[in-house]
């Protein structure tokens, strides 16, 4: 008796899984059509991306090989495109490369650069941090106090370990324009900062000790 009862119900909830594949035959076939596809397109975007990292990488290389004063408006036009294609190694590479050989020298050209980089490309924190002071660093000799603190800020507020960086370029700012005691201030704050770089630590009680003291 309970062994027909086990047939009957073994039975039963055959006959009910195989009329629930029968009635969700087109939703089922739906739902496995969408995984394959996005399996497909999950493995397609892979190869693609691993495609354009190749070629960045080989365009760069060939640009910057090739570079002379000769073709610096065509290696501008192309290191520009790097730039703006934002990929989080040969983008900063090209902005560097751009500045170190002075290819480019419209500042404003430079700071829409930097922007891309800092803004819009995906990057390590630490390493959009440096993006940040190298853009201090490029406008220093150029800007006011304000616009040098605009772009310094997110730094100084922060806890990175750029931060140090940014206090001692402000420093030396504020003694390039005389203005003492707050080159003084800034300086301080390096000496007073936990994670603070060694180098420019010693750097900054140096100055203060040296010039600084009253």
């Amino acid at each position: 008796m309970d062994e027909e009862i086990s047939i009957i119900n073994t039975n039963t909830r055959n006959e009910k899984i195989k009329n629930f594949f029968v009635q969700n035959k087109k939703k089922i076939i739906s739902v496995l059509g969408i995984i394959i596809i996005l399996l497909i397109s999950y493995f397609a975007l892979g190869e693609y991306q691993d495609s354009k990292k190749i070629k960045i990488s080989d365009s760069f290389n060939s640009i910057t090989i090739n570079y002379s004063e000769s073709n610096k408006e065509k290696t501008a036009e192309d290191l520009i495109q790097i730039v703006k294609e934002k990929n989080s190694t040969y983008s900063p590479l090209s902005l560097y490369f751009i500045i170190d050989n002075e290819i480019i020298n419209e500042k404003k050209t430079i700071n829409e650069l930097f922007d891309v980089i800092i803004y819009e490309t995906s990057l390590d924190k630490e390493i959009k941090n440096l993006n940040i002071y190298k853009k201090a660093l490029y406008n220093a000799n150029d800007s006011n106090e304000s616009e040098l603190l605009n772009i310094l800020n997110p730094l100084i507020k922060s806890e990175s370990v750029w931060k140090s960086h940014a206090l001692y370029l402000m420093a030396e700012f504020f003694y390039s324009k005389n203005e003492m005691q707050k080159s003084k201030e800034f300086f301080n704050q390096i000496l007073n900062l936990e994670n603070a770089n060694q180098e420019i630590q010693l750097e900054a009680q140096k100055r203060l000790n040296r010039d600084l003291s009253e």
